[in-house]
Order: C-alpha cells, then sequence, then structure tokens
C-alpha cells in the first residue's frame, strides 16, 4: 500500500512538475516578448537642437480673412509677439492696415485713404477692422521689441470707394474722385480719373486689368509721387513714421514690375509680391525683373498635385521657384486667399509644412494653422528643425507615388536630416542610404517614438508613420 501511494504521489507530481514547466515557459515567452514591445515603445532621446540655431526664421501671416474681434486685432496680434519670437518668427506679415471702402468691415483690400490707419471718420468708422492707429503702433513696437520685422500689405492696382466724376476717357460717371470729402479724409493723395485708365498716357496697364474703372495708372506722376517720391509718400510714411520694414505687393500681376522695383529702389526694405502662377518660368521672370521675392505659387501648386493625384513623385519632378531661386522663394501652404478654396486639405496640411519646413526657401507660416490646437506643436517642432538641422545641399533620395523621401546633408558640424513624407493609410518601412555612418538616429518630430541605427554602410530601415512624416537625425 504505501509503495503504491509513494508511486502516486510521484506521478501526480512529475505530471503537475511537467504542466507547471509548460505553463511556466509559455510566460516567458510572453513575458520577454511584452518586454520586447515595451522597449521599443519607449522615446527614443534626440539631442539638443538649440545648439545648431541659425539665424533663420519663419514669416508669420498674422491674419485670416474677416478675422475677428473687428477693431481688436492689432491688440491681439500684440499679445503674441513674445511666443512667436521665441518659436522662431523673425517677420510678422500684416493685412492692408489703410481705411477700405468697407470701412469696418474691409480687410484692407479695397483701398480707399492710404493715410488713414485708424484715425479719421469715413466709410462708416474711425477705427479700421483692426483697430486705431494707436494700436497699430502699439503693435509694431511690441514686433520690434521681440525682434520681429512688421511686413506692409501694399494694394497699388486698385483704388475703391471714391466719389461720383464725370469721366472723359470713359464717357461717363467713374467713382474715381478721391479728396477729403470723397473716401480721402486725410488729404493725402488726392486723385481724379486721370490718375485711373484710360487716361492722357495710355489706355491701361500692360498687364491685365484688375477693378478696371479703378485700376491705377502708375505712369501718372501723380500716382508715383504720393507712392514712393515724396517725402511724405505713402511708401515713406510707412517705413520712416510708422515703422514697417518691408513689403508684401498685392497682385502684381495686374502692374508692371518696373514700380515695385523704383519703390523698393526708394525706400529699400525686405520685399516679396504676390505672383498667383503655378508657371515658374513666369514667376522667376517677375522676381528678376523687380528685384523682389515671390511666393513660391508653383510649389503650392505642385504639391496640391502630389496630394490629388496620389503621387509624390511631383514632390520630386515638379518645376518650383525653390529649386533655382531658393533665396527668392516665399514658401507656403495657405494664405488668406488659398484657405478659402482648400487648395491643401486639412488632412494634408501637415504633410505639406513637413515639406516647406525641411526644403529651401524662406517658408510663411498661416496664422489659422499655426492656432489650430492639432497643428501647434507640431508645427512648433518643424520651425525648429527648420532653423536648425534642415540645412545643406538636398537630395532626393526615394520618391514614388505614396513616399517622399530627401536628405539635407548638412554643413560642418550640423548633421542635416533625412525627411519621410507617407500619404499612405498604413504605416510606411524603406531601407535608405543616408550620409550617416554608424549612427543611432531619432526622430525630431516625435511622430516615431522608437529610435534607429545605420550600418557601417550609413544604411538604415527608416519608418514613417501613416499619412505622416518623420524627419531623422542623428541622436
Amino acid at each position: 500500500m504505501l509503495n503504491i501511494s509513494v508511486r502516486n504521489f510521484f506521478q501526480r507530481n512529475i505530471g503537475y512538475n511537467r504542466l507547471m514547466f509548460v505553463v511556466l515557459f509559455v510566460l516567458f515567452l510572453s513575458c520577454s516578448q511584452d518586454t520586447s514591445n515595451e522597449e521599443q515603445s519607449i522615446d527614443s532621446q534626440g539631442q539638443d537642437l538649440s545648439k545648431y540655431l541659425t539665424n533663420r526664421g519663419v514669416m508669420m501671416q498674422a491674419f485670416y480673412w474677416d478675422v475677428e474681434p473687428r477693431f481688436e486685432w492689432w491688440n491681439t496680434l500684440a499679445g503674441k509677439t513674445e511666443n512667436w519670437s521665441k518659436i522662431g518668427v523673425d517677420k510678422l506679415w500684416l493685412p492692408p492696415v489703410s481705411k477700405g471702402q468697407s470701412g469696418g468691415f474691409s480687410m484692407g483690400y479695397d483701398p480707399s485713404d492710404y493715410f488713414d490707419l485708424g484715425e479719421f471718420n469715413q466709410h462708416g468708422t474711425v477705427k479700421t477692422r483692426f483697430g486705431s492707429k494707436d494700436d497699430l503702433l502699439k503693435l509694431i513696437t511690441s514686433a520690434h521689441l521681440n525682434k520681429i520685422d512688421v511686413i506692409a500689405d501694399i494694394v497699388m492696382g486698385h483704388n475703391s470707394g471714391g466719389g461720383l466724376e464725370f469721366n472723359s476717357y470713359r464717357n461717363k460717371q467713374t467713382f474715381t474722385l478721391f479728396n477729403s470729402l470723397n473716401g480721402n479724409a486725410s488729404g493725402l493723395f488726392n486723385r481724379s480719373f486721370e490718375d485711373f485708365h484710360p487716361n492722357s498716357i495710355h489706355a491701361s496697364d500692360e498687364q491685365a486689368l484688375f477693378f478696371a474703372e479703378q485700376d491705377l495708372c502708375h505712369l501718372q506722376e501723380n500716382v508715383q509721387n504720393w507712392f514712393w517720391k515724396n517725402d511724405n509718400s505713402v511708401a515713406k510714411y510707412y517705413k520712416n513714421t510708422i515703422g514697417f520694414d518691408g513689403w508684401r505687393f498685392d497682385y502684381v500681376k495686374s502692374f508692371s514690375p518696373q514700380f515695385v522695383k523704383a519703390w523698393i529702389t526708394e525706400v529699400g526694405g525686405w520685399t516679396v509680391g504676390e505672383f498667383f502662377d503655378g508657371n515658374a518660368d513666369l514667376v522667376r521672370q517677375w522676381v528678376a525683373n523687380s528685384g523682389a521675392k515671390a511666393f513660391d505659387f508653383p510649389n503650392l501648386f505642385q504639391m496640391r498635385d502630389a496630394f490629388e493625384q496620389n503621387n509624390l513623385r511631383i514632390l520630386q519632378t515638379g518645376d518650383m521657384l525653390w529649386k533655382t531661386n531658393p533665396d527668392d522663394a516665399v514658401t507656403f501652404v495657405a494664405n488668406h486667399d488659398t484657405d478659402r478654396e482648400s487648395i491643401i486639405p486639412n488632412n494634408k496640411k501637415l504633410l505639406a509644412y513637413a515639406f516647406i519646413l525641411t526644403h529651401p526657401g524662406y517658408p510663411c507660416i498661416f496664422y489659422a494653422d499655426y492656432e489650430n490646437l492639432a497643428f501647434k506643436s507640431k508645427l512648433e517642432d518643424l520651425i525648429l528643425i527648420n532653423r536648425t538641422i534642415a540645412v545643406g545641399d538636398l537630395k532626393v533620395l526615394y520618391a514614388d507615388s505614396d513616399e517622399y523621401i530627401a536628405e539635407r546633408k548638412g554643413v560642418g558640424s550640423n548633421p542635416g536630416i533625412v525627411v519621410y513624407i507617407n500619404r499612405n493609410t498604413t504605416e510606411m518601412s524603406r531601407e535608405i542610404k543616408t550620409s550617416w555612418i554608424s549612427k543611432d538616429l531619432h526622430d525630431y518630430t516625435k511622430n516615431i517614438k522608437s529610435g534607429l541605427s545605420t550600418n557601417a554602410e550609413g544604411s538604415a530601415k527608416l519608418k514613417v508613420p501613416a499619412n505622416g512624416y518623420a524627419v531623422w537625425s542623428i541622436k
């Protein structure tokens, strides 16, 4: 009996021990797998990029269409200049600051009195939509204290809000009379039908007419004197009295580039023009003739086509201003006009910003995009990358319908970057040969949490999130 009991005891326990061994082995494998996953999810730690800071910054377009609150916009912006300076904004593009025909509802693109910056009671209001002249001066002072230049938006192709007068060239009444009683309460830069087209000099500009009956003639001495030549001209008043540092010229297709060049020659200042066209050759020609920079509309439209046509090869092959004139190209993703028409849809905007903030050109950030809480911190990360390690010669390493990978080779001790953009709905990875030999890598956008390493040949299997981007550089 005893021997049988002992045998049964050992048999039962041997079976139990075997079962326990299997359970423990499975648990070991499970724990090992869990540990591996946990390690992969640990955030990779990159180096402090501040040691690579350059003197480059970005421009903030500090408005969107129909900004609110009305009459308080200058004060709203003044409270943001300190933070904008910290993230790298070095230029502030303001909307047209003078009184427009629409008075307190005007966004400034219907200019009436260039010298009424919110101090005369006309068109139903004293303040402009954005505030008073004093508010504007305080904003400019705040920007300058934070080392931000302020850019004035100049609309000199057309006017609105004048009084009726008989126009002998059109043989009818036209709204072309601007004086202290008719849309020009300041009494400065008075105009009549002789200052518009047609007139005694010619029938029209060499360019296309815009607001035909109120299309200004820049060959008229009165127009040139009051825009840029006189000591109290618009240009000199804005620069020397108000404190503007540069100019953004609106819809420059409506007048000859020689007049932008004349303005710059007379008063100087950083200058960019809105040559609204996707033809890069035409934009380059305007840059050469005006002596100004230009918004890179070709780049905008090529990005649109790349996303709409599901073909990121276009980012490599498309003709863009920055590819030939990087110092003349102001790149952007949206502005007050294009955002209303959604040229780049919201779900592709961050991909577009990842492209312009890692490539040559001077980037402009759209206020409504930066203030979008879903974008804000991501844009700040990209702006920091732009100001630090997005330097050196550019080389496209790979492009297909879904993926675009490009390298900035860095300069000296600055390591540069590899930017990886993915329009696919799944996470992607690709073996890429970089310039970094046996280096640990980090995604400085924080979109990929785990780090990677290159081998002795410089190759690494880079990763990018679904419908997203990563910017890799050495740890």
